[in-house]
Order: structure tokens, then C-alpha cells, then sequence
């Protein structure tokens, strides 16, 4: 049963979490102590409950929560070894938990241990990181809350930070909270309820006065020609740049993308000051240790050709790659974990908005939503002052500090396709539903395409949110639906890497009652749809840089003649052969290009629930229910194929083992011997 201090804490933190205009996305941490029976002694043991490394408050459960003996954790103070090793307390933090499970003990562990409150709020509010960065924090804080907020001068997080404020909270008993240097507050109380009450009105009283007293233009005038092109003009030019954008933003390790279009993101970006504020960088350890201590910022006004953006794009991100090498040379010492990466995760595009970058989809946007944040911080620091955010020095060491290398060395080691973008169609059942399953299991970011809107996106929704996948309408047939598709993915999730086409129907008929509507029809679906599928695909592609794999899902008819079956054998030989067209041409850009040859896949298939079973065991004189037994009895395994294993190839194929193969068809029949290759 969880103790009723813990209860209050996990409740509190969920409604401070929930908010934004309280703490960004899994920033910020809170704690609570009590006392509980030890289960050795039988006495009662003062406990600390603090939200543990790495968690949300939003969503924090129990399991998120370390608990620690306060009386342990405490006697730290005694054996703490001075301010050039305070690191080494983390790793004491061990040696005070408490029971079984429970999540790591974070830095802030010591601030919420030894401070002498029950109740302990740490968050990073928009309104609240404003004072703490603006030029004159210290003043502005006495000015807006009296003695009830205390101003404590920067100091990166840990046992020192904590003994800190430990000390400011027993000489000023009046105070509530206090504001942290560059960086964010602090606030306590008796219960749970005063902490929170405490927390909020810092938040509201800071917030309040920013609107009450700051510039009516803290970012100043509005620069001519670079205001925000309208909605679709903007969207057209975010998809035309994004596969060349993520593909820059991948030079050292692949990156999934999100794009971000909001008011304060264009409005910022309109301003005069957007230069020279965005060089400054992020301030909060939790904004930057997101998108990086600064921006890769286009400096061409909105109406700027996407040809010109693109040159001009590629050069700052030659110059933004040569900075940042430079900052990590300015700063590394011997111990210093090696640079991480140069390339920006916060890409800014006048009059178009910002494409933040991540591992997956989820750090990508929640990066995104950072720098949202920062861009608040600025209109706040700026509204009543300078924005000053703490120096590169300070930033470098908290980015390539000892602990957060070892944060991100616990990490788990990532699924197969993670950081791949797949397009699949044909995705809202059968074959390319499996697949699109499979993909997403495996980590990739999967856009289910599919004729029918409404299946397409109760197909997303199954595969997890839009983190995941997402649902688009797509008629493989025509030419405008194919790239509004495609250019959905772009904008969705930064880029494309994965392609299967997927999307088919069959009518079997004999030749003789053949018409040319059915012909036309199969062919404008499969032959036609995948070549234009794989055309606007390529382009992507072939912009981003990265490689990539395409794959058809041919059949082996296209290499089997059965019976009353022209135009579906005809157009999956067509499939067949676009196979190896395509894997010479698009070798050069290290894009592969295979195919998956199944045959009789009739459970879940919409092909075969649609009429074609129903021809199929009528040609075959057998019942249609039975449709499925009998493709098997006729292979050499005797074994029915299911959309699962078409999804294990396709799995495979575009997986690390066969990174070295190309034009290859892969037959997913059981063993038929007369659509063996030859």
C-alpha cells in the first residue's frame, strides 16, 4: 500500500506535471518525507520520496519515485568531500535507499533531502526561468516577491546546490521558495498542499508581473519580409525542405524530425532581435541538454526559393558544425566524454517555422516543445530586461558532465529501426497492416497510407499515437494524392527512409472476359501506383543523403502463370521488374530496392474478403473457407502464409543483416516449385 505522504506527492506532482506553464516535459522533480514501520527493526524510519532520474511528473507513478532514509541521506553531509567532488555523492546515494525497486535518485536528490521542509517543489516554469535569466534576477526577484522568494546565484545542480538552499530556507523562516539563477525555482511546505500553493503563486506572481509590467515588443520590430507565409504556402515550402534539413541534421547519427508551425515559434522568428537572441542559446540544464546550447537559425526572409534555402542551409550548417567543434574544444578537458555530435537539433526557418530533431519521434518533438520554452524565457527576460543566460562554460559542463554521459549510457540499446521513417501502402489491413505492425515494433515511425482515411487512421491508432504512426489518405493512382502523402510524412516526422508498396486489388478473370476497365484498373493500382509511389519517395530520399530501402510486394504470379489471371499476373510482373530498374538507378544513392514475392496470403486480406477468394476457389473447385488449406497442400512445406511472415521479410530486408543486398525478390510461398527463380 503506498504511504499516504507518497500518495500526496505522486497526486501534487501529476497536477503541477499536467500543466505547462508549470515544468516542461520531464523537468523538474519533487519530494516528500514520512515515516513508515522498517520491516528489520520494527521502529519507524523517516523516508524521502523524490521523483527519480529521468521521469515526468505528468504521468510520475510510484515506480518513478526513489526512496531514500532521510537519517542516511543526511549523514552525507558529514563524509561530503568539497564542491571539486561532489559528483561522488550521486553514486552515495545508493547506500541510502530504502526496500526493493524504485527509480535511480536523481542530482536534485541532496536539494529535496536536506532541505527542512516535508514537502519540496523543484520546476522549471516559463514565467519563473525569465527572472531567473533576465540580467538584474536578483533584484527583480526582491521587486516582484519580496521576501517571500529568495535569489540564489547560479550553481550547477548537486549536493553543494542543496546545501545551498538548505541554508537560505533556515535564515529566511518568512520565505516560501526561492528562484535559481539561470536555471528555474524552488519551493516548499508543511504539506503537500502548501507546497503546491507555494509553487503556483511563484509561478502566477512572475507571470503577472511580466504581463503587467514588460515591453509590448520584448523581441522588437517586426522584420520586414520575414513574417509567416500563409498556412499552405508555409507547408509546402516545411515539406519541400525537410528531407534536405533532417538529412543535415543527420550528418553524424540518423534523426527523426518534428515540425513545429505555432504563433510564438513564428512570431519569435519574425522579430529583429531573433538573431541575436537565438546566438545566445538556452539557458535551463533542461532546455539545452534537449536542443542543444543553440539553434541552426536560416537567414533568408520567408519568400526566399526553396533552391536559394537549401544552398544557404547547407553553408550555415558547415559554419554550425565548425562552432560547435569549436565550443567543445574551448571547453573539453582529458576527462571529457567525446563530442557527441555537431550538428543542430533546433532548426529555425523564417516565415515557415522549426524543425527540432531527436533519436525518435517523442525526443524530437518534446525537443521542439523546448525550445518553445526557451522562446518564452526570452519574451519574458527581455520584456523586463536582458536576457542573460548562463555562460557556454557553464552549459558544457553540464551537457558533458560525468553524470549525464552516464544518464545516456543506461539508456536501452535501441530497436533495430529505430530513427526509420517508413511509408507503407495498402496499411489498414492484411499484408500491409502486418507490416506496418511489425515496423512500429521494431522502433520505426510508420505512416499507415491507405485509400480509405478513416481505416488508415484507426490502423495508426492501433500501432500507439502520433509518436508512432500516423493514418493519411493515399490513392496510389494519382500523381497529386501520391506526393500530398508523401509530403505528410515529411511533415510528420522530418523525412522518409522505408518504402513498401504495398497497395494492390485483384479482379481474376480469364482473358476472354478480361475488360479494359479491369485491365486499366490493376495496372493504374500496382504498376502505375508503385512507380509513382517510388518516384516522390526517391526524391526524398535522394535529397536527404541517408540511403534508404523500397520494397514491392509483387506476388508469385509474377513469375507463376496460373490460371484466369492476366492482368493481376501481368501488373505484379510489372512490380517485379520496376524491382530491378530501380535498384541500378538508385543504387548510387545507396537506396536498395527489393522484393517480396507471397502467394494464397488469404486471412485478414482485403483482396481476398473482396470478391477475388471467392473467384480464386471457384477456378480451383474448391470451397472458399477452405481457400487457404488448399494454397498450402499445393506448396512443399504445407504450410499456409499469413501477412505475418510477408511482415518478418520485409522486417529483414530492410534491417541491418542484409544491408548489402539489392534487386533481390524473396519468394514468401511455402515452396512453390513452379515460381522458383531462375
Amino acid at each position: 500500500m503506498t504511504n499516504p505522504a507518497a500518495a500526496d506527492l505522486i497526486a501534487r506532482s501529476n497536477r503541477l506535471g499536467a500543466d505547462p506553464k508549470n515544468t516542461n516535459y520531464a523537468g523538474g522533480n519533487t519530494s516528500a518525507k514520512g515515516t513508515e514501520t522498517d520491516p528489520v527493526t520494527g521502529e519507524p524510519v523517516e523516508l524521502l520520496w523524490v521523483k527519480g532520474s529521468g521521469g515526468d511528473l505528468g504521468t510520475l507513478q510510484e515506480k518513478g519515485l526513489a526512496v531514500l532514509r532521510l537519517d542516511r541521506m543526511r549523514s552525507l553531509v558529514n563524509v561530503y568531500p568539497g564542491l571539486d567532488r561532489e559528483d561522488e555523492m550521486v553514486a552515495a546515494f545508493d547506500y541510502c535507499l530504502h526496500g526493493k525497486g524504485g527509480a535511480a535518485p536523481s542530482i536534485d536528490t541532496a536539494m529535496h533531502g536536506l532541505v527542512d521542509a516535508a514537502h519540496v517543489d523543484h520546476l522549471h516554469p516559463d514565467s519563473g526561468i525569465a527572472i531567473a535569466t533576465a540580467a538584474d534576477g536578483e533584484e527583480l526577484t526582491a521587486k516582484i516577491f519580496g521576501d517571500k522568494v529568495v535569489w540564489v546565484p547560479w550553481r550547477r545542480p548537486g549536493f553543494q546546490l542543496g546545501l545551498d538552499i538548505a541554508a537560505i530556507k533556515e535564515k529566511n523562516p518568512q520565505a516560501i521558495g526561492c528562484i535559481l539563477g539561470g536555471h528555474g525555482i524552488t519551493a516548499w511546505g508543511d504539506t503537500s498542499e502548501e507546497s503546491e500553493r507555494n509553487s503556483l503563486w511563484i509561478i502566477d506572481t512572475a507571470a503577472a508581473y511580466i504581463a503587467e509590467n514588460g515591453k509590448a515588443e520584448p523581441f522588437g520590430a517586426v522584420r520586414a519580409g520575414f513574417e509567416a507565409l500563409p498556412e499552405a504556402e508555409r507547408h509546402a515550402k516545411a515539406a519541400a525542405l525537410a528531407a534536405t534539413i533532417r538529412g543535415l541534421a543527420s550528418t553524424d547519427k540518423p534523426m527523426v524530425g518534428h515540425y513545429t508551425d505555432s504563433d510564438v515559434v513564428l512570431d519569435f522568428l519574425a522579430s529583429s532581435n531573433a538573431p541575436a537572441l537565438a546566438e545566445l542559446g538556452t539557458s535551463c540544464p533542461d532546455h539545452f541538454l534537449r536542443t542543444k546550447v543553440k539553434p541552426m537559425l536560416l537567414d533568408l526572409p520567408a519568400d526566399a526559393s526553396v533552391e536559394d534555402s537549401i544552398a544557404r542551409l547547407k553553408e550555415l550548417h558547415e559554419a554550425y558544425r565548425a562552432d560547435y567543434q569549436a565550443y567543445y574544444d574551448a571547453h573539453a578537458t582529458d576527462e571529457s566524454p567525446a563530442i557527441r555530435g555537431a550538428d543542430p537539433l533546433i532548426v529555425l526557418v523564417p516565415g515557415v517555422g522549426m524543425f527540432s530533431y531527436g533519436a525518435n519521434k517523442q525526443t524530437a518533438r518534446v525537443a521542439g516543445e523546448f525550445y518553445v520554452n526557451a522562446i518564452n524565457v526570452m519574451r519574458g527576460a527581455e520584456s523586463l530586461s536582458t536576457y542573460t543566460p548562463i555562460s557556454d562554460a557553464e552549459k558544457f559542463r553540464i551537457e558533458y558532465w560525468a553524470l549525464e554521459e552516464a544518464k545516456l549510457q543506461r539508456m536501452p540499446k535501441p530497436k533495430t529501426h529505430q530513427g526509420r521513417i517508413a511509408f507503407v501502402t495498402g496499411a489498414a489491413s492484411g499484408i500491409g497492416k502486418a507490416i506496418a505492425t511489425r515496423l512500429a515494433a521494431e522502433g520505426a515511425c510508420v505512416v499507415v497510407a491507405d485509400l480509405d482515411l478513416e481505416k488508415a487512421q484507426a490502423a495508426a491508432a492501433e500501432l500507439g499515437g502520433a509518436d508512432v504512426a500516423i493514418g493519411v489518405a493515399a490513392n496510389v493512382a494519382d500523381a497529386d494524392g501520391v506526393q500530398a502523402a508523401i509530403d505528410a510524412t515529411l511533415l510528420a516526422f522530418g523525412g522518409i527512409d522505408l518504402v513498401v508498396n504495398n497497395a494492390g486489388l485483384s479482379l481474376s478473370k480469364p482473358l476472354l472476359e478480361t475488360t479494359e476497365k479491369d485491365w486499366d484498373l490493376q495496372h493504374d493500382v500496382m504498376a502505375k501506383g508503385s512507380f509513382l509511389v517510388s518516384k516522390a519517395a526517391a526524391k526524398a530520399l535522394i535529397e536527404q543523403g541517408l540511403g534508404g530501402d523500397v520494397v514491392y510486394i509483387s506476388s508469385k504470379n509474377s513469375v507463376f502463370a496460373g490460371p484466369n489471371n492476366i492482368a493481376y499476373s501481368a501488373t505484379k510482373a510489372d512490380q517485379a521488374h520496376q524491382v530491378r530498374l530501380l535498384a541500378v538507378e538508385l543504387g548510387e544513392h545507396g537506396v536498395r530496392v527489393n522484393g517480396i514475392n507471397p502467394d494464397g496470403v488469404v486471412r485478414g486480406s482485403g483482396i481476398f474478403a473482396a470478391g477475388w477468394g471467392a473467384n480464386r476457389a471457384a477456378t480451383y473447385g474448391v470451397k472458399e473457407e477452405d481457400l487457404g488449406q488448399f494454397y498450402a497442400n499445393r506448396t512443399i512445406l504445407k504450410r499456409e502464409v499469413v501477412p505475418e511472415n510477408v511482415a518478418d521479410a520485409v522486417y529483414v530486408l530492410t534491417g541491418p543483416e542484409l544491408s548489402r543486398t539489392t534487386g533481390l525478390h524473396i519468394p514468401v510461398d511455402s515452396g512453390v516449385a513452379q515460381a522458383f527463380l531462375r
